[in-house]
């Protein structure tokens, strides 16, 4: 080809490079993920200082055992503030899309927790039901509206047919988007193991068939829903409320769809726990997903980790409980903890297209 020759088709190989230019990028460049943490924490009797659930919040009064008062509230505002700032941040700058709660008396002390100094410019937002439990206390949601959008809230009560005057935290349902993806949170405080872990077992793998159906209900509705069991489940990951009845399993490849993997029964294995009592680590803070959930299911959310969040702060640093939770009382007295178990969390990765 003579130069007059390449000169002619200069300007058409110039446009063939430009259109190739604007194609191979997008075809090329490596796809984009967004990571959202999942968080669940027992706030430890987050009671108001009002007596208005007559003798099963008096202790959390002025005139009460603990001498409740306003100086001590806020004290425990602001910590439980300062540790949900902390939650998932190693992963997820701008802290949760969602935090399950519980041991918290009302939506009053909900309300005070999302406007403290810590965590108020996330401006999170709460979803909240009052439950018959006698001693007054629910279970909880805060989200970040910036990553999660509440589409329907739904309370579920465990009823026991051999004890009908049993009350305990009715389980919430937050069904939600996370970009485009569609995940349902089950927020739980299964019943206590007061009397005896074994003569009582009955409860929580009764709490545990209330979740399986709540879940079984879901995706029959939408069977590419995510979702994810969390909560203070009373129980351990070994336990049979939740090997069995909830059919949590200790592996992902092992789960099946309408099954749920429980990343926490490993940590439980390396003798990481969120609760101790007399001198053993257990594990009752539970976050477990779905099958849908994992590599390989059907939603675009897929996890990633979880940990128990344990840092330095949260635990007692000196005295007989060092490296315990740091808690608010001790003994009956007041030590301006945080609360008697360790948050827990899971990460949850989205391909953004």
């Amino acid at each position: 080809m003579n130069i007059s020759m390449k000169r002619k088709h200069l300007p058409l190989l110039v446009a063939v490079i430009l259109c190739m230019a604007a194609i191979l990028p997008a075809s090329a460049q490596k796809q984009r993920a967004r990571v959202y943490g999942i968080a669940f924490y027992n706030l430890e009797n987050l009671f108001d200082t009002i007596n208005n659930n007559g003798k099963y919040d008096l202790e959390f009064s002025p005139k009460g055992k603990y001498a409740w008062d306003g100086k001590k509230y806020w004290k425990k505002i602001n910590n439980m503030a300062y540790a949900i700032s902390r939650l998932t941040t190693d992963k997820t700058p701008d802290g949760p899309a969602v935090i399950g709660v519980s041991e918290i008396e009302n939506i009053s002390v909900l309300q005070d927790l999302v406007k403290a100094e810590p965590i108020a410019a996330r401006g999170y937002k709460i979803v909240h039901h009052d439950s018959p439990d006698l001693r007054g206390v629910d279970v909880g949601l805060l989200y970040n509206p910036k990553q999660f959008r509440v589409l329907t809230v739904t309370n579920h009560r465990l009823n026991i047919p051999s004890k009908p005057n049993f009350k305990t935290r009715d389980q919430m349902c937050v069904v939600g988007l996370m970009g485009a993806d569609r995940v349902a949170i089950i927020v739980n405080h299964w019943p206590s193991r007061r009397g005896g872990s074994e003569q009582s077992s009955y409860l929580r793998e009764a709490a545990a068939a209330l979740s399986m159906q709540i879940a079984d209900s879901l995706l029959k509705i939408d069977p590419k829903m995510g979702i994810i069991v969390m909560g203070d489940l009373n129980d351990s990951p070994y336990d049979k409320s939740v090997t069995q009845v909830l059919k949590a399993r200790a592996k992902a490849g092992e789960v099946t769809p309408g099954e749920f993997f429980n990343p926490f029964h490993k940590l439980l294995d390396d003798g990481i726990g969120s609760y101790i009592y007399r001198g053993r680590w257990d594990l009752f803070d539970q976050i477990i997903i779905s099958y849908n959930l994992l590599d390989g299911g059907a939603n675009g959310l897929t996890y990633i980790g979880a940990k128990v969040f344990n840092d330095a702060f949260l635990r007692a640093q000196e005295g007989k409980y060092a490296g315990y939770p740091f808690r608010t009382f001790s003994e009956g007295a007041f030590i301006g903890g945080y609360s008697d178990h360790f948050p827990t969390e899971i990460f949850l990765k989205q391909i953004v297209k």
